[in-house]
């Protein structure tokens, strides 16, 4: 009998699906049934290796077809997968591996002598020969489990400061609120046998351009599998615009999942430079989530993909998705995010009382209903972010919003990197969106730098396009004209490539030390 297990859904999927093509990954083209075996081997060496359910298994790898085959293991044995970055240094890997009581980990060759440092007495599992050999070497029967929709999962996630934090999911609020339940027509199952159902129409060929250790990434692929559809896995370890999109021409790819300016300003580019080189017939969405594609990104990639809607999709690793702005080539492009967000979400004012439509009240962006249980040790910092008001429980990341008259909510930003400049509150985001309108600018992060006698000020760290020049005259007089004087970057910095995580999202450590120091 199937549940709302991730692992249970699986197997069902491919017992229907089976001689359907599941990942492929350079060389690597495997079926369902083919998945399938090789997850059921590792499950049962994993078992052998000591795993135990509710045990914790590292994943330190990059995109690969073992990194997903890794995590349905975990699904198999009611073991919870952990994501531990590849570029985290070895204080970051140690924090990771240590609050989560981590007892195997499976790794990139590359990784051992960091893994070595930062927890010696973790067993390792490494990516390659031995991941092979362990593979082979295993049982193919599949694991037998009393799995059910209360299983875990665990997401750490670092945002742009602070050291990573492990975000508890139960499998069955993961489904509906992050993965679409399983359902690709967008209304909601009802049984876990519906997902299987739906598998057996699915055929969906997504490419996730960011790394499988962000919920991004990791999200698109596992809903991609439970919808009976194909992942589609970069293997290189650094992100190149042409070589992605040959890849999504030559596979066909149907959904290509990206983050933000990041990946859509390079692709832009690339589509712009090289507008003969790739058909992408089948391309059909291009999903921006973890961070806002600016106007001017959304309109050059429609104006060279003009089949395609570009849909920016707003969540967090706390709430799943929450809504989604889908542009369209010829749609008037706006300035912030404006999202329709489902039922559950709302912005609260002050009092924790829902601000009305088109009431101009700037609140918290929350949302209730299937959330996470919160974070993995750490009570103070779960209890400020989930939220009880009213016999209501409420997920608060943190984003500032408002309602507009029509019930969408438009994004203002993260309230932590809002800037008070005198009693005056910018954010951010808007400021980096005006920015970006400067043919010239290729990238842009703004952030608050010290003031003596107004406590912060605005401060911008830009890159220029290839070959253009940032005239900084300009670039002032371009804000000034959108933007209230106060809004306006008293410093910029101008430098060859601005830093970002390997999600897409800005390393703000990084731009507030340029800007300070330049």
């Amino acid at each position: 009998m199937l549940t709302w297990n991730l692992g249970d859904l699986f197997e069902g999927v491919a017992e229907a699906v089976g001689d359907r093509e599941a990942i492929v990954a350079g060389d690597v083209r495997l079926s369902f049934q083919q998945l399938d075996e090789r997850v059921n081997r590792l499950a049962n060496a994993l078992v052998s290796l000591g795993v135990r359910e509710h045990d914790h298994v590292g994943l330190a790898m990059r995109n690969s077809h073992e990194y997903l085959e890794a995590t349905l293991a975990a699904f198999k044995i009611q073991a919870v997968p952990v994501n531990v970055n590849t570029r985290y240094t070895t204080d970051e890997m140690r924090h990771v591996l240590v609050d989560a009581s981590v007892g195997v980990v499976i790794h990139d060759p590359e990784l051992e002598a960091r893994l070595q440092q930062a927890t010696p007495e973790i067993k390792r599992l490494q990516r390659g020969e031995q991941y092979e050999r362990t593979v082979a070497s295993s049982s193919a029967q599949r694991p037998i489990r009393e799995r059910s929709g209360e299983d875990l999962y665990v997401l750490y996630t670092g945002g742009t400061t602070g050291m990573p934090r492990g975000v508890v999911w139960r499998h069955e609020d993961l489904l509906f609120a992050a993965l679409g339940a399983g359902n690709p027509g967008g209304e909601p199952v009802s049984t876990p046998e519906e997902v299987v159902h739906h598998a057996r129409a699915g055929r969906k060929r997504c490419l996730p351009a960011s790394p499988l250790t962000h919920g991004t990434a990791h999200w698109s692929a596992l809903s991609t599998l439970l919808n009976g559809g194909t992942v589609i896995i970069d293997l290189s370890t650094t992100f190149n615009a042409p070589r992605l999109l040959d890849l999504a021409d030559s596979e066909h790819v149907t959904t290509l999942a990206i983050v933000g300016d990041a990946f859509g300003r390079p692709l832009a580019s690339a589509l712009s430079d090289q507008p003969e080189r790739w058909a992408l017939d089948d391309l059909l969405v291009i999903l921006s989530g973890g961070a806002a594609l600016s106007p001017g990104v959304r309109e050059e990639l429609l104006m060279s993909l003009p089949w395609v809607v570009v849909v920016d999709g707003y969540g967090t690793s706390e709430t799943g998705s929450q809504g989604q702005m889908p542009v369209w080539a010829g749609q008037p492009q706006s300035g912030l995010p404006r999202f329709h967000v489902d039922e559950n979400t709302t912005v609260l004012d002050d009092a924790g009382r829902p601000a009305p439509p088109g009431s101009g009240i700037i609140g918290r962006l929350a949302k209730k209903g299937r959330l996470p249980l919160g974070y993995l040790n750490d009570p103070v910092r779960s209890a400020q972010t989930f939220v009880e008001m009213d016999g209501q429980r409420w997920a608060i990341p943190g984003d500032l919003a408002r309602v507009e008259a029509d019930g969408s909510i438009t994004l203002l930003g993260r309230g932590s990197s809002s800037i008070n400049t005198g009693g005056e509150k910018v954010f951010a985001e808007e400021v980096e969106l005006t920015l970006k309108e400067l043919p010239e600018v290729f990238d842009a992060v703004v952030v608050a730098v010290p003031d003596e006698r107004f406590g912060q000020r605005v401060a911008a760290v830009v890159s220029a396009r290839p070959g253009s020049e940032i005239d900084l005259a300009k670039l002032d007089a371009h804000c000034r004209e959108a933007l209230a004087a106060f809004k306006v970057p008293r410093r910029v910095v101008v430098v060859d490539q601005i830093v970002r995580r390997p999600s897409g999202k800005t390393d703000l450590a990084w731009a507030t030390r340029t800007a300070m120091e330049s």
